[in-house]
């Protein structure tokens, strides 16, 4: 079926933009890859960001560039607007404090924060300032210490339940704390505590995360079962202060490997009584976390996630006698998106509970009877996704929430806002726009600031009212017109049919700056194909992520599609993915391709690429080896080519547990003997967040299927797509196998 081009707002023809001269992997196209930003990245006028209110809920500030640099603005709810300071008098303070000339195109504040008395305090220049607006004085609180260490943001590892800080009661008259693996508590006047347990051990101690009753009275820690964590090493062969390389091993968790337990024990310190939950209640847990007390002390919850997150319950205990009970249960056959699609919020002192559920195939919200722990009704309903709730109004009984697919004849994921009661009436759109919607909503929820745009529609603020969406004022337009008279295009969305010949699969089309429609382009798919989410960009942008415009300059149409799989759709599209992560949406994206070669003759699917980062990586690689008559050249960088040796909470998520014959069905090492074409694995030799074994294990199954391909190990990079070694390596890589030209040779 030839799929739909979606006509947007700016009249741009891009067929039948012709110019006398074709090239195709030139050094003029790397040339103009090379300064696609010099040539566009600057050239979005009055595009304001940094909405942030201010604490009265009447007035807010944002910063603006209208060619000369950034201003920053302070704006009413009434209209009026002024600078938010005197910009020249504090670039005339900083020049003379810190010696050195300073204009206003180099301006820049950051984490800038606006606070009473008139104070501005942000950082500049690796100094932390305050600038006293109604005095003129600026002065340097502290030097920021930038560290040269390296920084590991290492995945897997379990937090450290072992502090010795001090948890103190709301009243702070007493502290509790863990000592020698035990819990103590002790009043401020008291030198040494009281031991409430003896039992504690290295093995199964008392955890130092304690949650306090409101009235101080009772306390909640957790018994902590332990386990050897998993060893990932890492070798740093270029080390910048020694010649000899380095060693080292990180914690890092991986799917199948033993997790904590968690027994989570009250104590009530007046009637001097414990009670210990019946881990018969909770097994096999993956966690139980986010504990929160009732105001009335009497009771608190929490959140009971079972491995292979097929099982998430909200449960109750009761503090006065130590029961639990079930709120909420929450089942699936597939999994519970437990980081993506739950939400809780308790509603009169917890006697009702407001709850997100994909059960009814959509995500959407329900309304608990807690007491009796059913549900009273279900608050939102139909085919379409709640994305985000923005606010509960408990007095007025009243949501906002951020909404996708609930308007006709509009692109599914964008993002619009509404309102709604408690008891699913009244349901009001805040906003309609043909586009994606992001807000920032006042401290009281009383007004918003609504920025929306398309991919082809530059953005528009306005300030709405949250009690019916209505336009207060229009803020700012951003302006274009210097991006279209420097020859800048944008991207191009394109809607087909996938699999199934039913369900609307989005992507968008980048062609190349000398785009002619009398020619045949080689396509490359820049993939991500996460299940966490969906990724082709709603929202108006002039640098396409991955570097899709850059690479299409070489003389590529580069395409980038959400297939089944993915994320902010239906329960059944996102289900895709369950224990079978090599599907990665194929056959939607194929389909999709297919569509759109019909309808634009030029696509030549003959040629096709595909490159990829990270779970792209995983995508990319696994393309040539699961549907290599179709792609022929494959670019991945730091994949997750086994799921078996990447990070336990993302894997499991989706694989499940336990370890099964399905993780082996989709690893690329375990079919490295399928591969057809042309592949090149980069990783980075430090990565810390996919093991980088998993892409020598591919290597290693590849050399020993006898399958050419090539490699790039990068020496000192972390989880990276190659920087800018390979990016270039990457782009040579499409134009000699895509284009059949030699690459020109390194400046």
């Amino acid at each position: 079926m030839v799929g739909r081009l979606v006509q947007y707002g700016i009249s741009l023809v891009i067929i039948g933009c012709q110019l006398a001269v074709f090239g195709q992997g030139r050094q003029e196209d790397y040339d103009s890859a090379n300064s696609y930003y010099s040539r566009y990245g600057n050239k979005v006028l009055n595009n304001p960001t940094n909405f942030t209110w201010l604490e009265d809920g009447q007035q807010f500030w944002y910063t603006l560039d209208d060619g000369t640099g950034a201003k920053y603005v302070l704006q009413h709810v009434n209209g009026s607007r002024r600078p938010l300071f005197d910009h020249q008098l504090l670039i005339d303070k900083m020049s003379a404090l810190l010696g050195m000339s300073i204009t206003s195109s180099k301006l820049s504040l950051i984490r800038l924060r606006v606070e009473k008395d008139n104070l501005l305090k942000f950082e500049a220049y690796d100094k932390e300032m305050v600038f006293d607006t109604k005095r003129g004085q600026l002065t340097v609180q502290e030097d920021i210490k930038r560290s040269q260490e390296r920084k590991w943001n290492f995945e897997g590892g379990f937090r450290n339940e072992q502090r010795a800080d001090k948890a103190k009661s709301p009243d702070g008259k007493k502290e509790a704390y863990i000592q020698n693996y035990n819990i103590y508590v002790r009043t401020s006047d008291e030198q040494s505590g009281k031991q409430l347990t003896t039992d504690g051990t290295a093995a199964r101690y008392y955890s130092s995360d304690i949650e306090w009753s409101p009235d101080g009275e009772k306390l909640l820690t957790s018994l902590l079962t332990t386990v050897k964590v998993g060893k990932v090493p890492l070798i740093e062969s270029s080390p910048t202060d020694q010649l000899q390389p380095k060693l080292f091993d990180r914690d890092y968790v991986k799917p199948g490997d033993s997790i904590p337990q968690r027994q989570p024990i009250l104590f009530d310190l007046a009637q001097q009584v414990q009670y210990k939950v019946d881990m018969q209640l909770i097994p096999d847990q993956y966690f139980v976390s986010n504990f929160r007390w009732r105001d009335d002390s009497k009771s608190l919850i929490f959140d009971y996630n079972k491995r292979g997150h097929q099982e998430y319950r909200i449960m109750e205990i009761n503090a006065l006698t130590g029961q639990v009970r079930t709120i909420v249960k929450e089942m699936s056959k597939t999994f519970v998106n437990y980081y993506g699609k739950t939400y809780r919020y308790e509603v009169d002192g917890g006697k009702e509970l407001i709850w997100m559920s994909e059960r009814d195939g959509w995500t959407h919200l329900y309304l608990y009877d807690a007491v009796i722990g059913q549900v009273k009704n279900q608050i939102t309903k139909g085919e379409w996704v709640v994305r985000k709730v923005i606010d509960v109004n408990a007095s007025k009984r009243e949501i906002i929430f951020e909404g996708s697919g609930m308007v006709a004849g509009q692109d599914p994921y964008f993002i619009q806002y509404y309102k709604i009661n408690f008891d699913g009436t009244g349901l009001l759109a805040l906003t309609d726009e043909n586009a994606t919607h992001r807000a920032v909503f006042s401290p009281d929820h009383s007004y918003f600031i609504d920025t929306y745009s398309r991919i082809d529609q530059a953005p528009k603020s306005v300030l709405r009212s949250a009690k019916d969406g209505t336009v207060v004022q229009s803020l700012v337009d951003a302006d274009i017109t210097g991006l279209l008279v420097a020859g800048w295009k944008p991207m191009e969305s394109f809607v087909a049919k996938g699999r199934d010949g039913v369900t609307d699969i989005w992507g968008i089309i980048v062609r190349p700056k000398d785009f002619d429609p009398a020619k045949k382009y080689p396509v490359i798919e820049y993939i991500y194909a996460g299940p966490h989410d969906s990724f082709v960009p709603k929202q108006f942008t002039v640098l396409t992520g991955g570097g899709m415009a850059e690479l299409a300059e070489l003389g590529f149409i580069v395409v980038q599609i959400d297939g089944m799989g993915t994320a902010n759709r239906s329960k059944a599209f996102h289900d895709v993915c369950w224990q079978n992560l090599k599907d990665a949406g194929f056959p939607d994206r194929i389909a999709w391709m297919k569509s759109a070669a019909q309808h634009y003759p030029y696509m030549d699917l003959d040629r096709v690429g595909i490159y990829g980062t990270s779970a792209g990586g995983q995508n990319a690689a696994g393309a040539v080896l699961f549907h290599p008559d179709f792609y022929k050249v494959s670019v991945a960088s730091c994949g997750c080519h086994d799921n078996r040796m990447d990070k336990i909470w993302w894997n499991e998520q989706w694989m499940g547990y336990p370890i099964g014959a399905h993780y082996a069905a989709s690893s690329n090492i375990v079919h490295a003997s399928n591969l057809k074409g042309k592949l090149m694995l980069l990783v980075g030799e430090l990565d810390s967040n996919v093991d980088p074994s998993s892409t020598y294990q591919f290597v290693n199954a590849l050399i020993k299927a006898g399958k050419p391909h090539e490699f790039i190990l990068l020496p000192g990079l972390d989880h990276t797509s190659g920087g800018a070694y390979g990016e270039h390596k990457r782009r040579d890589f499409f134009v000699k196998h895509l284009l059949g030209v030699d690459p020109p040779t390194w400046k």
